[in-house]
């Protein structure tokens, strides 16, 4: 498959005439410097990938000549990361190591104790710029599902809206247990792995005493991630790891 990669949205996808917008037809022709005749690599973020020979490169589109596509299928489990929003750039390092750890959606969480507070048309913005990462870190891992990055919201609508029946808070209690013990549990209760997840990660200084109330309400079960209390960036990627390790495996 071609080295460089490049995104057209499913909604502009068709194998017959494939087209770069005019932000991609920047990054191919200016960064990248492709050229008429190159090959390169295009995906629509659900699943299609095709390698293509560039017929065409005028400023602001890149037109393409499919030679080879390709379907990903779906991960054999779906994985939500609901995270509180850290400090300075640390959002955009999770959600970048979220997209290539394969997770599915990601929403950001506005708790008590997070720093960065946001309202209004900042919520809008924030939501498309982190979605641009989701994007950046698929082309150039090679992940051809688009994790669904959400509008961020509160905690407690959060676990009020969570789906999934298997759902897990990072927690630092006498009560946590480990992802095996409680998956052991599960797979006694249910006869299988669960297909979906949804993991819960706190701030620093970690959520409140009524948030962590509000997600043991909601079904959420508290798992330790070990003994030394970890960054929340380091947190979400271990989380989200070892989850994908129990569950992406079938």
């Amino acid at each position: 498959m071609a080295t460089h990669r490049f995104y057209i949205s499913a909604s502009q996808w068709n194998p017959e005439n494939l087209i770069l917008g005019e932000e991609e037809s920047h990054h191919c022709l200016d960064v990248m410097r492709c050229r008429e005749g190159d090959r390169v690599a295009v995906f629509n973020g659900e699943g299609t990938e095709a390698e293509a020979q560039i017929t065409a490169a005028t400023k602001g589109a890149v037109e393409l000549k499919a030679l080879m596509v390709n379907q990903t299928p779906k991960p054999p489990a779906t994985l939500t990361l609901g995270q509180a929003i850290p400090k300075g750039k640390n959002m955009d390092l999770i959600i970048q190591k979220a997209t290539e750890l394969g997770a599915a959606r990601i929403i950001p969480l506005l708790s008590e104790r997070t720093v960065v507070q946001l309202s209004g048309e900042d919520l809008a913005k924030k939501q498309e710029k982190w979605q641009r990462v989701v994007i950046e870190a698929c082309k150039q891992c090679g992940q051809n599902w688009i994790p669904e990055v959400g509008l961020p919201c509160s905690v407690e609508k959060f676990t009020k809206d969570a789906s999934d029946r298997f759902r897990l808070i990072a927690a630092i209690s006498d009560t946590a247990r480990t992802l095996k013990a409680t998956l052991l549990e599960w797979d006694e209760e249910n006869n299988e792995r669960p297909e979906s997840a949804t993991l819960l990660i706190g701030p620093e200084g970690d959520f409140t005493p009524a948030e962590i109330s509000q997600a043991l309400s909601a079904g959420f079960s508290p798992i330790s991630l070990g003994p030394i209390i970890l960054r929340s960036e380091t947190a979400a990627i271990y989380a989200l790891s070892v989850t994908a390790y129990e569950l992406m495996d079938r």
